[in-house]
């Protein structure tokens, strides 16, 4: 053999002992990899549970759809198996989910010291960077002092009267319709009232369909997130770019041609980005409006049409309902005025079958929060970087606090605050964060159950079944007939049928 032929031989062989060192080295990396991903570093004692799949995580699990007003079963079987506090991944991030009411209250206490709000990237893209949950600290009191223009008590006073007109006037237009499909329709009257106190924005002489693309952010706010053509989440991300188009030539427009005087929220914010020391950025305002437009709508119109759904299956509170409205027709000196501050304010009955109706809607599953440093509670370790997400439903449903937690029971709520979060009460938030336009939808819940029960009866058509993803929808919607009362009908005649 020559020198040639020797050397030729040899090449292949040095290849492959590189390739499998190369392989070797990548299996050991892997290996790992995936062994700190199912044994997460920690300082202390993790709470129990199961990190799934690699990157996947349990994803797939938590968005995996149900039916019914009980915890999902992602939340159920791993409560039943691990206890109150337990460990998971969703969407590449390390969670801590919480369903025990001590630890719940003192992340909402701790906001800003030990944890700070957070949602993954993907809500983060959706919300956009510069949205109020996103920011922290003077910034966040800042916009909720903001809001407070918008959602505060003298401010409801003055809107009071035309959150009737608007109430009044749909339901008198759907009272000549055969059948009326409440979801899409609440949807439609809260929008357009909060979309004109808001933008001054009017649907019926826009060649813009802002509320279309509401509704197509609102379909794949809470599904998996998977950004490619055709998933929820695309649409949801499609419909925000169009959302924003909107605002943003809004905003360019009132900079071209400014107002004498405040119309709506958006000339206050325009006022604000033009004080010459304003913290407020182009960029921030934009995402607010954005989010007070989704907040403020889809929250309200979906508390509604499950309220309507609720009293057509419960007559007994539909009566009751009806005597407090009723009463408070009888004790004006003009039975067709319209509703004053102190009238709404009397209305008890009502403010529980609100309660009652979100305590049970559960409209937003989660609420997230990240650890700023390693956290002690009880026997366990919160690892400083990792997610928190507290878990109203379980404590909605909790049956130490709610006897037979998933009947709709508004008289559970006699006696007991009304008003703000509790431990065992958080569908609006708790803490410094909570919700600021949670009297805004207490309003116009109250004065459309005023404008509905006194007027008006009802029967059911068809649907009103729901599907949590985990967010609550109303897959064949909930199709019912509206008709006006007649004066001489006994109260026998004003509890809804179903067909």
């Amino acid at each position: 053999m020559s020198f040639y032929d020797q050397k030729t031989t040899e090449i292949p062989q040095t290849s492959m002992w590189a390739v499998i060192s190369a392989a070797v080295f990548i299996i050991v990396c892997i290996t790992r990899w995936v062994y700190s991903w199912y044994n997460p570093r920690c300082n202390g004692k993790l709470p129990p549970g199961s990190m799934g799949l690699p990157l996947v995580g349990e994803s797939f699990q938590f968005f995996a759809p149900y039916t019914s007003h009980d915890l999902a079963p992602f939340i159920k079987t791993r409560l039943e198996k691990y206890g109150e506090i337990f460990k998971t991944s969703l969407v590449t991030w390390p969670v801590i989910v919480s369903t025990d009411p001590e630890l719940n209250y003192f992340i909402f206490q701790q906001e800003g010291n030990l944890f700070q709000s957070w949602y993954p990237d993907t809500f983060t893209e959706i919300f956009g960077r510069q949205n109020p949950g996103s920011l922290h600290g003077f910034m966040h009191k800042y916009l909720k002092n903001m809001m407070l223009h918008l959602f505060g008590p003298e401010s409801l006073k003055k809107m009071l009267t035309e959150v009737e007109q608007t109430a009044r006037r749909k339901l008198q237009d759907w009272s000549f319709k055969d059948t009326v499909e409440m979801k899409n329709a609440t949807e439609s009257l809260i929008f357009g009232l909060t979309a004109k106190k808001l933008i001054s924005y009017d649907s019926d002489n826009s060649t813009d369909d802002l509320k279309e693309n509401f509704a197509a952010f609102i379909r794949g706010l809470i599904s998996f997130p998977l950004n490619i053509p055709g998933t929820a989440y695309n649409k949801c991300v499609q419909g925000r770019k169009k959302a924003m188009k909107v605002l943003k030539d809004l905003l360019q427009e009132r900079r071209q041609a400014p107002r004498k005087e405040q119309t709506d929220f958006f000339d206050y914010v325009l006022e604000e980005l033009q004080k010459g020391e304003s913290m407020l950025t182009e960029a921030i305002a934009l995402d607010l409006m954005f989010v007070l437009l989704f907040a403020s709508h889809e929250t309200a119109s979906t508390a509604i049409t499950l309220a309507i759904k609720f009293l057509s299956d419960h007559p007994a509170v539909l009566q009751a309902l009806t005597e407090e409205h009723e009463t408070i027709l009888r004790n004006r000196e003009n039975p067709d005025s319209e509703v004053t501050w102190k009238e709404y304010k009397s209305m008890k009955f009502t403010f529980q079958v609100i309660n009652e109706t979100v305590r049970l809607a559960n409209i937003v599953p989660g609420i997230f929060r990240k650890a700023m440093k390693d956290v002690q509670f009880k026997e366990y370790t919160i690892p400083a970087g990792w997610a928190v997400m507290v878990c109203p439903p379980a404590v909605h449903l909790n049956p130490e606090d709610y006897k037979d937690p998933l009947s709709f029971n508004p008289w559970r709520w006699d006696g007991k605050d009304l008003t703000g979060a509790s431990k065992s009460f958080m569908a609006f938030g708790g803490g410094v964060r909570f919700c600021v336009g949670t009297d805004f939808t207490k309003v116009q819940m109250a004065v459309f159950l005023h404008c509905l029960v006194t007027k008006y009866k009802w029967k059911t058509i068809k649907g009103g079944d729901i599907v949590r993803t985990p967010g609550l929808q109303f897959p064949n919607g909930f199709h019912i007939q509206i008709r006006e009362k007649d004066n001489a009908s006994t109260k026998a005649n004003n509890a809804p049928t179903t067909k």
